[in-house]
């Protein structure tokens, strides 16, 4: 096809970036939690990592926050 004949590109879509950024942080604090509930049974099956590995997403989340927070403006 031309570009003559091909129909403009449609404008962006306007979006919050900081709903998604703090919806996905606030899994990894409920994932966090949830992991802290059940240490004992997850430090006993090897998978105590976990607990790491989610507060490390939440933190994440977090400066994706403020990241997304000072593009804004």
């Amino acid at each position: 096809m031309k570009d003559s004949e091909r129909r403009p590109d449609p404008l962006p879509v306007r979006t919050d970036a900081r709903k998604a950024v703090l919806a996905g942080t606030a899994l990894w604090v409920i994932a966090a939690v949830l992991c802290a509930l059940f240490l004992p049974q997850l430090d006993a099956a090897g998978f105590a990592w976990w607990l790491g590995c989610a507060l490390f997403g939440a933190v994440l989340g977090l400066i994706g926050l403020v990241v997304v927070q000072r593009r804004r403006r």
